[in-house]
């Protein structure tokens, strides 16, 4: 059972939060659009029930029983920052930024560098479980008595 999100469905001539990530991609034309959209196809590769956001006026966010992570787009740097990222376990040492927090990691990629594909995929593999095993975990609310 996959938990609806609340989120504003767009208004007649509004762009869906797919649609405005295509437009992010289009409008970067360089390195750093080819970068988030070989990860969006990660992402979704990943976890097919992904669900695409547009938050905090501008970011492309990947959701599934909560937030997976973020895609942040800079001069010098694609950011993938990952909201549970300090409870994931990362072999392949793909977080490189946001070390220091206690929940956040993140995944700065640079022009030219590589991504490891299976590391990626893992990374979002382990944060849709640990996404729903935290929602497994709330406890059932009681009902109000009368």
């Amino acid at each position: 059972m996959t938990m609806k999100m609340k989120t504003k469905t767009p208004s007649e001539g509004e762009a869906t939060p797919s649609e405005l990530i295509d437009a992010r991609i289009a409008e970067l034309a360089d390195w750093r659009g080819e970068t988030l959209a070989r990860v969006r196809a990660l992402i979704k590769q990943a976890d097919p029930e992904v669900v695409e956001t547009w938050k905090w006026r501008g970011v492309p966010v990947w959701e599934h029983d909560g937030i997976i992570c973020t895609g942040e787009t800079y001069k010098a740097v694609v950011k993938l920052t990952f909201a549970k990222g300090a409870a994931l376990d990362d072999p392949a040492g793909l977080f490189n930024a946001s070390l220091d927090g206690n929940v956040r990691r993140a995944i700065d990629i640079r022009e030219g560098d590589s991504i490891n594909a299976a590391a990626l995929q893992a990374l979002i593999r382990a944060a849709v479980a640990l996404n729903a095993s935290a929602r497994a975990a709330r406890s059932p609310r009681k009902p109000k008595r009368a």
